[in-house]
C-alpha cells in the first residue's frame, strides 16, 4: 500500500495524542482555503459553495481511535444543526478511499464524507492531529480549529456553532 510522508507524520502525531500527550483548541483567523473533493455519495462539494453556511471540517482517518469514537458526535451535531445552515464534512486523509468506505459501511453517518487521498487539502490546512476540526463561519473565514478528540469536546463544537449562527 502506498504511504505518503504525510499520512506517517499524521500516524505518529495520533500514537502522540493517544498515549495523552497533548490535545489543543484555540481560536483562529484568516480565510478557509477553498477545495473540492469527491464525496461517499459521488458528488464532488466544493467549500466555497457553503458560503452562508457554518462548515464544519472534521478532517480523520480509520486508524484513529480518538476519530472513530468522535464520528457518532459528529453525526449528532449534523442532524441536529443542518436545517439551522450548518454543514458537518468529514474529511478522510488516507491513501486508499475503501478503508473509508468500509470503515461506513459498519458505522453509518449521515454527513458527507470527503475523500483526500492525495493529502493536499490536509496539508493546506496543515493538518498535523487526528482528529482535526476547523469551524469555519458563514462569511468562509476560519474560527475555530481543534487538534485531537476527547470525550466532552462535542460540547464545546455545539457551543462555537451556536454562536457563529448567532453573527
Amino acid at each position: 500500500m502506498k504511504t505518503t510522508r504525510h499520512t506517517l507524520k499524521l500516524a505518529l502525531f495520533a500514537l502522540l495524542l493517544c498515549a495523552g500527550l497533548s490535545s489543543q483548541a484555540e481560536s483562529i483567523k484568516g480565510e478557509a482555503h477553498d477545495f473540492t473533493l469527491k464525496s461517499n455519495s459521488g458528488k464532488n462539494l466544493r467549500l466555497s459553495d457553503f458560503r452562508g453556511q457554518v462548515v464544519l471540517i472534521n478532517f480523520w482517518a480509520t486508524w484513529c481511535g480518538p476519530c472513530r469514537q468522535e464520528m457518532p458526535k459528529l453525526d449528532e451535531l449534523h442532524k441536529r444543526y443542518k436545517r439551522a445552515g450548518v454543514a458537518v464534512w468529514g474529511v478522510n486523509v488516507e491513501d486508499d478511499s475503501s478503508l473509508a468506505d468500509n470503515f461506513l459501511k459498519n458505522n453509518p453517518v449521515d454527513f458527507p464524507v470527503l475523500y483526500d487521498v492525495s493529502s493536499e487539502v490536509s496539508e493546506l490546512y496543515n493538518v498535523d492531529a487526528m482528529p482535526t476540526t476547523v469551524i469555519v463561519d458563514r462569511n468562509g473565514k476560519m474560527r475555530h480549529l481543534h487538534r485531537g478528540y476527547k470525550p466532552g469536546y462535542e460540547k464545546i463544537y455545539r457551543q462555537q456553532i451556536k454562536e457563529l449562527l448567532k453573527e
